[in-house]
């Protein structure tokens, strides 16, 4: 059976990928990898765990990707052939008090995770002919962040991202520098994904739109930054998960130094009024009887870390997977209310 080993497996994108993997294809073992953290409910990853929990193909190990002999033990057990590594400590704000966890996650877990890929070959013992081979390609998670104060709008693979914003964002910029020195030096086929504000159902609270609709149901007052005026570039999970499904059957070309190495944006393409997302999201909520009205708003300054838009050009991912998000911010906004009303009833 093919091996696939997803980090960060009771995460919102690495659980939903996992499910659908398990779903669609049959002769695959997937190997989820995740420390269950406490910045968010981890009564939510237990239960995203207990969904794929209903494979028999699928294995959890809970273990911290930063430590390094719990990674060579995965690679040695059970040989992936895929690396999706969305194992990171995320936050844009959280990062700014708490440093420490995105240097312990987003760079030594990282480079152990590219350590272990090298050594995948060696394992193998580099014999082509061998049933196992080592790592085939490492799909690594990214951020729209790395673009930082960046005023050119689409954001581009192409522009320069030296001026992050934020640790989060410069741990992520770090973790495509490395992957390209690993590719380049160990020949590790490696494939950086830029996400821009993925959304849906089981989501991360952290992020707004769950953190205003569990405000609204307390009848809270809801805080909106830079006034209102902010836009992003909101993707549906099913969307991200098809086009990471795309780029992991297919690792990049060598370019012309003989490194198989890229990065892509994968977002919708089409940003969104922070004002005009919580109209909808507002309205969604008020169909499924979740709540009754219009939240009461708080406009403040913009934060510490925070960009005034984000906004992906994506032809490249178009162009070489056939990447074409098609879900309207309304049907999204719509699955998420019906989830959250059945979750917490």
């Amino acid at each position: 059976m093919k091996v696939i080993l997803i980090t960060g497996a009771a995460g919102f994108i690495g659980s939903n990928l996992a499910k659908r993997i398990l779903c669609e294809e049959q002769d695959v073992q997937v190997i989820g990898i995740d420390s269950m953290t406490d910045y968010y409910d981890v009564n939510l990853k237990k239960d995203r765990l207990q969904e794929l929990g209903k494979f028999g193909n699928f294995i959890f190990v809970k273990g911290d990707i930063a430590d390094k002999a719990t990674i060579q033990e995965v690679f040695s057990e059970y040989r992936p052939e895929v690396v999706v590594n969305l194992a990171a400590q995320a936050g844009v704000r959280y990062s700014i008090d708490n440093p420490d966890v995105y240097i312990a996650s987003n760079l030594i877990g990282f480079y152990n995770i590219l350590e272990a890929c090298r050594h995948s070959y060696d394992m193998a013992g580099r014999n082509p002919s061998a049933p196992y081979h080592g790592v085939r390609h490492l799909v690594f998670a990214s951020s729209s962040s790395v673009y930082g104060s960046n005023e050119k709008v689409p954001y581009s693979t192409d522009d320069r991202v030296d001026n992050p914003v934020s640790l989060y964002a410069a741990t992520k910029k770090s973790n495509e520098l490395m992957a390209h020195a690993y590719s380049k030096l160990y020949g590790i086929p490696c494939t950086g994904l830029r996400f821009f504000t993925v959304y849906g159902p089981a989501g991360r609270p952290d992020m707004a739109y769950f953190k205003f609709t569990n405000k609204m149901v307390k009848g809270e007052k809801i805080q909106i930054y830079n006034y209102g005026d902010m836009k992003r570039d909101f993707t549906y999970i099913d969307d991200i998960v098809s086009g990471v499904r795309k780029v992991m059957a297919r690792p990049a070309p060598e370019d012309g130094q003989g490194v198989r190495y890229k990065i892509y944006n994968i977002g919708n393409h089409k940003p969104e009024n922070l004002l005009h997302f919580v109209e909808v999201l507002e309205q969604c909520l008020i169909k499924e009887g979740i709540v009754e009205k219009e939240a009461e708003k708080e406009l403040l300054p913009m934060q510490p870390g925070d960009v005034y838009q984000t906004y992906a050009d994506i032809d490249d991912l178009s162009r070489d997977f056939g990447f074409c998000p098609n879900t309207p911010l309304e049907v999204g906004l719509r699955q998420f209310a019906k989830w959250y009303k059945t979750y917490y009833k």
